[in-house]
C-alpha cells in the first residue's frame, strides 16, 4: 500500500464517521480494504439511541457486513482503517478474523486495544505478525470527536472526552 492509498481510504472512513456524527452517533467510521480496493465500509451505530449497546462499533459493523456479503473470505490481506483506534473488543475480533494491518486516525486514550503486547497473551495470539499505522489524518478525526462531545452526552466527561478537548485546544493553539 502507498501512503496516498492509505490516506484516500482513511478519507472514506472519515466520511463514514461524519455520517455517524450527523445521525447523532459516536463519530467512528471504518473501511476494510485489500490492495487499495474497498471491500466494506461502515460506522458506529446505537451509541445515542434508546437501543444503545456496545456491540455495534464501526469495526464490528463493517466486519459483519463483509462476512455477510462474502462468507468464508480470507481476511489475511485486508487492512482495517478506522477513525478511532480499535478498542480491545474490535481489535481482537479483527485479529481472530485474520486481519493483520491496522490504520487509525485518532488514538483511543480511554480504550484503545492495539497496545496490548500479543507476545504475552495466550498461544493463539502470540505468533501473530501485525502492522500498526497510527495517526493518519488525526487532526480531522479529532475535529469530529470534538464536535460530538460538544453536542452529545455519550461518554461525556470521560477520559476520551477530556483528552479530545485538550488535544483540540492544543492543535488550535498551534495554528495560532
Amino acid at each position: 500500500m502507498t501512503a496516498a492509498q492509505d490516506e484516500q481510504l482513511m478519507q472514506t472512513a472519515l466520511a463514514e464517521a461524519e455520517l455517524a456524527l450527523t445521525a447523532g452517533e459516536f463519530p467512528v467510521g471504518c473501511v476494510l480494504a485489500q490492495d487499495g480496493r474497498i471491500l466494506a465500509q461502515g460506522r458506529r451505530t446505537n451509541s445515542g439511541s434508546a437501543s444503545r449497546n456496545e456491540l455495534d462499533h464501526a469495526e464490528a459493523v463493517t466486519l459483519r457486513g463483509l462476512m455477510a456479503a462474502q462468507p468464508g473470505r480470507d481476511c489475511s490481506r485486508i487492512t482495517c482503517y478506522s477513525t478511532l483506534e480499535p478498542c480491545l473488543m474490535c481489535y481482537s475480533t479483527m485479529l481472530l478474523s485474520g486481519i493483520r494491518r491496522f490504520v487509525w486516525a485518532y488514538e483511543d486514550a480511554m480504550g484503545g486495544g492495539t497496545s496490548v503486547p500479543l507476545t504475552q497473551l495466550a498461544p493463539l495470539y502470540r505468533e501473530m505478525q501485525i502492522e500498526l499505522l497510527p495517526g493518519l489524518l488525526r487532526r480531522e478525526s479529532i475535529a469530529l470527536f470534538f464536535q460530538f462531545f460538544q453536542e452529545h452526552s455519550y461518554w461525556q466527561d470521560s477520559l476520551l472526552s477530556r483528552f479530545t478537548l485538550a488535544e483540540h485546544q492544543r492543535l488550535q493553539s498551534e495554528n495560532g
